[in-house]
């Protein structure tokens, strides 16, 4: 229902390997194929936004049903990790802020995440871009319909 909860986490997969819609063409292979039955799309026809852009339009989409079931000043807490996708670096976390700021929600905080072991790289010839050790836990407030984000009110 309609403002029905105060708290909520969102922790979906943030790898644009994991929706992809060839399964020959998925992240996960090998000893990492259970990750990939319990976190990747599925097999089915994707017409969609591909590669990174999958990534930000489910971030996106399930932003916009967070906003509209938690009440005014309900508390969301987001996963996400930044990535590298067709040899682009995206700033996954600013574009979630950016948007989830522009329907209506207030930034409260952001918690880093160190991972404690050593990242798993498949298929890397020549490393471009800093590896990701790290994942934020980014924490939102609903604000009330009648308040406005401003530069000011920050």
């Amino acid at each position: 229902d309609n403002e029905s909860f105060e708290a909520l986490v969102l922790d979906p997969p943030y790898m644009e390997g994991l929706l992809r819609n060839n399964k020959n063409h998925k992240a996960g292979n090998g000893s990492f194929s259970t990750f990939r039955k319990y976190y990747s799309n599925g097999d089915e026809a994707n017409d969609g936004p591909k590669w990174h852009a999958a990534v930000t339009d489910l971030y996106f989409k399930s932003g916009v049903e967070a906003h509209r079931v938690l009440k005014d000043n309900g508390v969301m807490i987001v996963k996400c990790q930044d990535e590298v996708s067709a040899n682009r670096q995206w700033l996954t976390h600013v574009e979630i802020i950016n948007y989830y700021e522009k329907i209506g929600f207030y930034t409260k905080d952001l918690f880093i995440v160190m991972r404690s072991n050593k990242a798993g790289i498949s298929r890397l010839i020549k490393q471009k871009h800093a590896r990701k050790n790290h994942s934020y836990f980014l924490v939102f407030i609903k604000l009330p319909k009648h308040k406005k984000l401003s530069s000011h009110s920050r």
